[in-house]
């Protein structure tokens, strides 16, 4: 692409990725010429799925939406992430005003250290109350959680909990 396309970075973990990101992966297509999710990794953290399944998973979840790719960062900053890819914005969906209170300090830091900006955007509000923690509690006790994740992802991430038998972080995984 060139020096004028215009492209921006979506953020997280997404351990599993939820029909919410999905709604702002949409979205962001629409107003981005590429979109570039970054799976954001700390190595000292176990999740429940691994860096690589979360990669496969987006890939699979993605496969719709040319104009989105997926990339993993380790112990890097998201400005040096947005350098790298070489994005003019940092684009994050927002449940709340919980999140908003959370994710401006972040903002305003990124824009001091390089100028960049952060775009937010509103969930829509029947996706609103979904979280990738949310999701793997309710999923480990039972519940369905077949309309708050992506197809491709409902049954990797039942299998995953029935083996685990809960929803939090498995400290033999990586």
């Amino acid at each position: 692409m060139s020096e004028t396309t215009r492209r921006c970075v979506c953020p997280g973990s997404y351990d599993p990725v939820t029909l919410g990101h999905m709604d702002v992966f949409r979205r962001a297509s629409a107003l981005y010429d590429e979109v570039v999710v970054a799976v954001m990794h700390n190595p000292a953290k176990r999740g429940t799925f691994t860096v690589q399944e979360r990669q496969d998973l987006l890939h699979q979840s993605l496969a719709d939406l040319p104009n989105v790719r997926v990339k993993v960062f380790a112990r890097t900053l998201l400005v040096d992430v947005c350098r790298e890819v070489g994005a003019q914005a940092i684009l994050k969906g927002l449940r709340s005003d919980t999140d908003f209170a959370y994710e401006l300090p972040m903002a305003l830091m990124n824009r001091q250290l390089t100028g960049i900006e952060t775009v937010f955007l509103p969930a829509a509000p029947e996706l609103g109350h979904l979280s990738s923690s949310l999701i793997r509690e309710v999923a480990s006790l039972g519940g369905d959680v077949s309309q708050m994740v992506p197809e491709p992802v409902l049954e990797p991430l039942l299998a995953r909990v029935a083996r685990r038998g809960d929803g939090g972080d498995d400290q033999r995984r990586q």
